[in-house]
């Protein structure tokens, strides 16, 4: 399985190269352009949930002392797990979705259409399952009801905000900049000086250090976020691809890579610095850390059940609200449940996900005629 894994990684960041250095200035424009600034948000709250949040805190110490994470500092590879190399993922995805798919309408086939939602929700429930999880070590004192009826509460709010693109953008914009301050206020609380806190950033060099040990699974959690990853990527893909405004394709690859990657470092930087120091984190801070991981829940979401919906065309107009609401809060806490009760793993949806690629790929390839023809030099250049 890690072996599918690997190869899965490395063809899609060999994809990723190919296409920025073979299309780099084709335009890349969806039906629905935002700002930079709107689509780094939607971006990166969509893109990530929780576990950026708490994760790190529980993982510093197992990283620091398992011989085999030992190559390098526990925040690089923290940042490895979640930073820079994995967004490559995305960028291959939203290229697709904004520039290829509308020529060839692969995902407009019925089998692919029905897969690719599949694909969504079950990933959308297990975003929700994770918090339902972890939630006890979030939260001291949470019993199993309140556990539940939390999590209920949560999928709620996101099919409420997913019947309007505006919520999903203001709720987008709003948590990216809590999570910001989030991270000022931290930093300030641990009286770090500059020169400590640069000293402690400097850490993530020993990820580019060791970037190629991120190409394949370093361990089975490794694996496991690998899989994550991959199961995210062609729906997180799909979502954004609407928001890109006229970003030319090497442009659409940094903003991806590097805008994303320099907010995680700094969190990640901080939470280190608390580690590192064995500075304790106060009440006040955690519970402001729950609650934006509640936030970063809901706006991922909100998203994929938007995506489901208009995919499937079972939007609140066709629907109704009553219907709506309802139907997608009892769909997402049933499949959450199947994750709490049954074996169904996400790692079986990242699998999927690769076999999906492996369709498109050689869908593709049949088809190159028509892609040599629509992407020949002559016009790329007469579109940039």
């Amino acid at each position: 399985m890690y072996a599918i894994l690997s190869i899965a990684i490395t063809v899609t960041l060999a994809t990723s190269l190919f296409i920025c250095i073979r299309w780099r200035n084709v335009q890349c424009t969806g039906p629905t352009p935002l700002s930079l600034t709107a689509f780094c948000a939607i971006l990166f709250t969509s893109g990530l949930d929780d576990g950026l949040i708490m994760f790190p805190l529980v993982e510093f110490p197992v990283y620091a002392s398992e011989a085999q994470y030992s190559f390098t500092n526990p925040l690089a590879i923290e940042f490895g797990f979640w930073g820079f190399l994995v967004w490559a993922f995305y960028f291959l995805t939203t290229f697709y979705f904004c520039v290829i798919e509308p020529k060839v309408g692969l995902f407009q086939l019925k089998p692919i259409r029905w897969i690719n939602n599949l694909i969504i929700i079950a990933t959308c429930a297990f975003t929700a399952f994770l918090f339902l999880s972890y939630a006890p070590s979030y939260i001291e004192g949470i019993s199993n009801t309140q556990k539940y009826m939390l999590v209920a509460l949560i999928i709620f709010i996101a099919v409420f905000s997913s019947t309007d693109i505006r919520y999903v953008k203001i709720l987008s914009i709003a948590s990216s900049a809590l999570f910001l301050l989030l991270t000022l206020v931290m930093l300030v609380a641990s009286s770090a000086s500059t020169q400590d806190y640069l000293a402690t950033v400097v850490n993530l060099a020993g990820y580019f250090e060791n970037i190629h040990r991120f190409v394949s699974p370093i361990s089975e959690y490794h694996g496991w976020y690998l899989f994550w990853w991959f199961a995210w990527s062609i729906m997180i893909g799909q979502f954004v691809a609407r928001f890109v405004s006229g970003l030319k394709t090497w442009q659409l690859l940094l903003a991806l890579l590097v805008i994303p990657s320099i907010a995680i470092g700094l969190w990640f930087s901080t939470l280190y610095y608390y580690f590192s120091n064995e500075i304790p984190v106060t009440a006040l801070l955690r519970g402001a850390m729950v609650t934006l991981g509640v936030i970063f829940v809901i706006n991922s979401l909100d998203s994929l059940i938007r995506l489901y919906t208009d995919n499937l065309g079972f939007g609140i107009h066709r629907l109704g609200r009553q219907k709506y609401l309802v139907g997608n809060w009892l769909l997402i806490s049933t499949l959450v449940l199947l994750y709490q009760f049954t074996p169904l793993k996400i790692e079986w949806v990242g699998l999927l996900v690769i076999g999906l690629y492996v369709v498109i790929y050689t869908l593709l390839f049949r088809r190159r005629s028509l892609l040599g023809k629509d992407f020949s030099q002559s016009q790329l250049d007469q579109r940039a």
